[in-house]
Parts: structure tokens; C-alpha cells; sequence
């Protein structure tokens, strides 16, 4: 019993986190104060990536053509299929501007910080992960307003301007990352010393990431905008909708032949969606709209997926250590 406790130990951390933004949610200028701390945490931790990661593995994941195509149509056709799929269902009990913000949801790009941190907690490609996730994210600054507009409005709307996310993008993952890269010589030999200090980063800012939307889903009136039944049937949605794009991303890239290190960086990269970069998309595309009924389906859809995803990282971690711990006694033998 103990040991399966400390095996759950982020787990339990991620539903403490959850608990602590509901009890006491970061809020005003402290919110302000918080967002900061975590995009220096996800700074430092792009800048270890960059140090940690070979230039070889680099190249070699930036060429992953295959890897990238899976997870683009993971998140621009399969989560919209889905997402229409479940119209008849999903309409008559979470109503018109909700049934919005799920099919919203589905065409949102995949995390960037979080599909990659969750790939290097499994022991995925990381260097494809950050590749496959910076890039499902820069191309969904244009393919999200698109589809919105031809899927959701009918009508084009071109006051949508993607430079800023871009350029935010570019600052606080790219730099970091290719500064880790260029000091990587220095840095390295200090972090083989200390291996532990990429996955305290990993572990630590999802955590953060985690109170801190949830702090803002609170604040946001998470709990006063629907009923009980109809948050349940949204829970549901989510819940069944991760359920069927985690299995696809699971077992797919097993048919296709991939290997377990670009599975694992597929099914994070291919099964999330964007809390960060939806928020401000959905701010400006459903201008007039009841934005708070909008948002709420990724705002729950993506504490679903970070507990999920918490779980499924640390199990694949402590698989691998096994195997790796049953190799080497294999060959000591």
C-alpha cells in the first residue's frame, strides 16, 4: 500500500494543486506576479531541454517528417471529426454557446510546455516532441481562426492577428531553448552531476501550470455559470472525448510502425489541447459572445488532460526504469 502511494506521488501533487486553486485561488496581482514565475519556470526549463538535448537528436527530430504529420492530424482532423461527431449528442444538454467552446476546443493546437515536459518525464523523443508541439501550435495561430470562422460562424474573420502569440512563443521556448544549445558545452557536465534538476523542472512547472489555470477557471466562476448536471455532462464529454483520442494516440503509431520513444512523443503531443493560446484566441474570435460558457470546455478539458496525462507520464517513467534496471542486471549477469 505504501508503495503504490509513493508510485502516485505527482499524482497525488497534481490533485492537491487542483484542491488548493479551488480553496484558495491565485488571483489579481498576484495572478499576475504567479504568470510571471511560471514563464520563467518554463524558460529554465526549455533552457535545460536545450542544454540536455544533443545537436544530433535535434536535426534528426526536426527531420521526423512522419512523427509530425501523425500529430497535425491528431489535432486538426481527428479532435474536429469528434468534435462534430458529437453534436447530436452534445447540443441538447450543454446548449448552443457551450457545444461552441467544445467543437472551440477540438480545433485548438496541441500544448507546447506540457506535451513536452510529459514526454521527457515517459522517456519519450523529447527533441521531436518540442519540434512536433512548437509547430502544431505556431500553424494553429492561423488554422484555429479558419476553422472557427468556416465551422462555427460560416463567415471569414480577419481581425484575428497571430504575431504576438508567435513572438511570445519565440521568447519564451525557442530563445531559451537554442540558448541551452549554444552554452550546452558548459552546461551539460553540471547537469550530469545532477540529474534529478530537468525532472524537478519538468514535474515542478506542470505542477504550477495546473494551479494556476485552475486558479483562473475558479476566479472565472468555474462553479457558478452551470449546474451541477449540466458541468457533469460537460465532465463527461471531455472525459469520453480524451478517453478516444488517447487510445487513437496510443495504438495508432504501433500500427504505423514508430518506435516507443516517437509513441510516446505522439500520444502527448497528438492527445492535448491549449489552454494558454486558447483563452486569447477565444477572447477575440467570439467577441459578443458569452465568452465565460465558451472557454469553460477547454478550461475543464485541460485539467482532465494534465491529471491523465500526469499519471500515464510517470507510469511510462517507472516502466522504463525497470526495464532499464532489468538490462543492466541482465548484462552484469
Amino acid at each position: 500500500m505504501l508503495k503504490l502511494l509513493a508510485l502516485d506521488r505527482f499524482t497525488i501533487l497534481l490533485i492537491l494543486m487542483v484542491v488548493l486553486a479551488t480553496i484558495l485561488p491565485v488571483s489579481g496581482s498576484a495572478a499576475h506576479i504567479f504568470g510571471v514565475i511560471i514563464n520563467v519556470a518554463i524558460a529554465i526549463l526549455f533552457f535545460l531541454h536545450g542544454a540536455k538535448l544533443s545537436r544530433e537528436a535535434i536535426v534528426q527530430g526536426i527531420l521526423h517528417w512522419r512523427l509530425h504529420a501523425v500529430v497535425f492530424a491528431f489535432t486538426f482532423i481527428v479532435f474536429p471529426i469528434l468534435g462534430f461527431m458529437a453534436k447530436p449528442f452534445l447540443l441538447p444538454l450543454l446548449g448552443q454557446e457551450m457545444y461552441w467552446g467544445f467543437l472551440f476546443m477540438c480545433f485548438l493546437p496541441s500544448t507546447v510546455q506540457s506535451s513536452i515536459a510529459f514526454t521527457s518525464v515517459a522517456k519519450g523523443n523529447v527533441a521531436a516532441a518540442v519540434c512536433s508541439a512548437s509547430f502544431s501550435n505556431l500553424i494553429g495561430m492561423f488554422i484555429t481562426p479558419v476553422m472557427v470562422s468556416l465551422f462555427i460562424f460560416g463567415q471569414a474573420k480577419h481581425d484575428y492577428d497571430p504575431t504576438s502569440s508567435i513572438i511570445e512563443i519565440a521568447l519564451l521556448l525557442l530563445i531559451p531553448f537554442i540558448a541551452g544549445q549554444l552554452l550546452r558545452p558548459l552546461v551539460f557536465p553540471w547537469m550530469q552531476k545532477v540529474p534529478s534538476i530537468v525532472k524537478c523542472f519538468d514535474q515542478g512547472t506542470i505542477l504550477m501550470v495546473v494551479y494556476g489555470a485552475f486558479s483562473s477557471a475558479v476566479v472565472a466562476g468555474l462553479w457558478h455559470q452551470v449546474s451541477a448536471l449540466t458541468m457533469f455532462y460537460l465532465v463527461l464529454a471531455c472525459s469520453v472525448l480524451l478517453t478516444i483520442i488517447m487510445l487513437l494516440a496510443y495504438y495508432v503509431p504501433v500500427w504505423l510502425g514508430f518506435n516507443r520513444l516517437d509513441q510516446i512523443a505522439i500520444f502527448f503531443c497528438g492527445s492535448k489541447k491549449t489552454l494558454a493560446s486558447g483563452v486569447p484566441m477565444a477572447q477575440i474570435l467570439f467577441a459578443g459572445q458569452p465568452l465565460g460558457m465558451i472557454v469553460l470546455p477547454i478550461m475543464v478539458f485541460h485539467q482532465i488532460q494534465l491529471m491523465v496525462c500526469g499519471v500515464i507520464a510517470n507510469h511510462w517513467a517507472r516502466q522504463n526504469d525497470k526495464e532499464t534496471e532489468l538490462d543492466s542486471e541482465t548484462i552484469t549477469e
